[in-house]
């Protein structure tokens, strides 16, 4: 039977690991992660405890199933051109014209007397409607805001 050295053992180790960081390389370099088309979680950032929500959850079939329409209110053409709530949900500085990007979907007649909601105030009506709708989570009220709400 053939017998290796210690030192022959070591060596063999060696060369095996050397091979496969290299195979790994290759393989991490030719196999990049590509960044999904969607935010898969978000943080939204809060003084009362931040809230962490996560699309796959909404919008897959294996979650609630919710349409991106749903959610996202003022849809262009295509899906694609669907708007985060705080593009257009933030209540302009006294003097402040209204923002940018209302006239993406509206003309200035449609805004210039109304009253634009707060972000924070149009996503808790939005998130409490649909989960009252569905008889679980914020809204239903079997969940405290600390379901949510993380300090």
């Amino acid at each position: 039977m053939w017998k290796m050295s210690p030192m022959k053992e070591k060596k063999l180790a060696c060369y095996f690991a050397g091979v496969l960081l290299v195979v790994g390389a290759i393989a991490y370099a030719a196999f990049p992660v590509q960044t999904p088309e969607e935010p898969v979680r978000i943080m939204f950032k809060s003084i009362s405890g931040n809230v962490l929500f996560d699309h796959k959850t909404h919008g897959s079939d294996i979650g609630y199933g919710i349409a991106c329409k749903e959610c996202h209110h003022h849809p262009q053409e295509e899906e694609m051109d669907l708007r985060p709530c705080r593009d257009c949900h933030q209540i302009p500085e006294t003097g402040e014209s209204v923002p940018e990007a209302c006239f993406d979907c509206h003309d200035a007649e449609e805004v210039e007397d109304s009253e634009i909601m707060k972000n924070r105030d149009a996503v808790h009506a939005q998130c409490w409607q649909c989960h009252d709708d569905f008889g679980s989570g914020p809204g239903s009220g079997t969940e405290e805001c600390s379901s949510c709400h993380v300090l």
